[in-house]
C-alpha cells in the first residue's frame, strides 16, 4: 500500500511593497507600505471606510461619511434639502 502523501500547506506572509523602505502615511504608523501608501493595517481600514480619505465620494455635510447619491449628498441630505426647495 502507497503511503499517504502529506502536503504542508504554507500562508504566504504579508509582503510590503517597496520592499519595506516606504513607510505607511499615516502619523505616527511606522509599518511598511502595503498599498495606496497604506501598511496593510492601515489599506484595510481604509477599504472600510474608517479613514478620514474614505474609499467613496462621501457627503459634504459636516461629520456625514455616508456615500454620495447626487450633488455630493447622501440621501438623506438630499432630501432635506431639495424637499425644502420644493415646498417653498
Amino acid at each position: 500500500m502507497a503511503e499517504a502523501q502529506t502536503t504542508k500547506l504554507t500562508h504566504w506572509p504579508r509582503t510590503a511593497k517597496g520592499s519595506g523602505k516606504k513607510a505607511c502615511t499615516v502619523e505616527g504608523c511606522k509599518r511598511p507600505y502595503r498599498a495606496k501608501s497604506y501598511c496593510f493595517f492601515h489599506y484595510k481600514k481604509w477599504r472600510q471606510g474608517e479613514l478620514p480619505h474614505s474609499r467613496y465620494r462621501t457627503c459634504s455635510k459636516a461629520e456625514c461619511r455616508v456615500k454620495t447619491f447626487k450633488a455630493g449628498l447622501c440621501e438623506k441630505h438630499y432630501g432635506e434639502t431639495y424637499k425644502k426647495e420644493a415646498a417653498a
